[in-house]
């Protein structure tokens, strides 16, 4: 493998913001795709969020499907369904970017512990991860399935040397963590703006 599983998702990243600094919809959903190869290797632990992620895609993706030059940028959904009142309800693409990006923080949180911790387990950094992003906007249930899910989490070493390939792989999870971050944070500043932040599991 050239490079390692980071490099499509960084090379992604290059190209989520258009020139004047506005996050574009399709370039958004793709680097957000090229993320669930890396979260395939986490076997079983990962299957509930890897399933919530692609719902949360396709969802976004279909209704960008519809209109393409009217939902190319990435908060054009939210501003539509805002006007029309429909953005807090489930099944909105509201929700569905909410959730998405709430994903996203916990994967960018369980990068960074397993660069900056690598004396711990993967268990150890995905508990951590969860209790600093998930945890507080899941339900009991949610969250015992998600704990129960950790258990079956991958040896370190060996999950580390499967994503590596023949690249740098502690410098580039750091670089996904540091570019990746930024972009979420203006997400969750721009649906706090609206009153949308706060959506907690239904």
């Amino acid at each position: 493998m050239e490079g390692t599983l980071f490099s499509p998702a960084l090379e992604g990243m290059k190209h989520v913001k258009s020139e004047h600094g506005e996050l574009m919809t399709k370039p958004f959903l793709e680097v957000c795709k090229l993320v669930l190869p890396i979260l395939d290797k986490f076997g079983a632990a990962m299957t509930v969020v890897k399933s919530d992620i692609n719902g949360n895609i396709s969802r976004l993706e279909s209704k960008y499907n519809d209109n393409t030059s009217r939902f190319n940028y990435l908060y054009s959904f939210v501003q539509a369904e805002v006007e029309i009142k429909t953005a807090k309800s489930s099944s909105s693409c509201t929700n569905g970017l909410l959730w998405l990006t709430r994903a996203m923080d916990f994967i960018v949180v369980l990068f960074h512990n397993l660069v900056q911790h690598q004396d711990w387990s993967m268990s150890q950094a995905c508990n951590d991860s969860y209790a600093k992003t998930l945890k507080k906007w899941h339900g009991w249930l949610a969250s015992s399935s998600f704990t129960v899910a950790i258990k079956l989490a991958p040896d370190r070493k060996k999950f580390m040397e499967v994503i590596g390939g023949n690249g740098d792989i502690y410098g580039d999870m750091e670089k996904f963590c540091t570019t990746f971050s930024p972009i979420l944070q203006q997400i969750h500043k721009f649906l706090a703006s609206v009153g949308l932040d706060g959506m907690k599991a239904s």
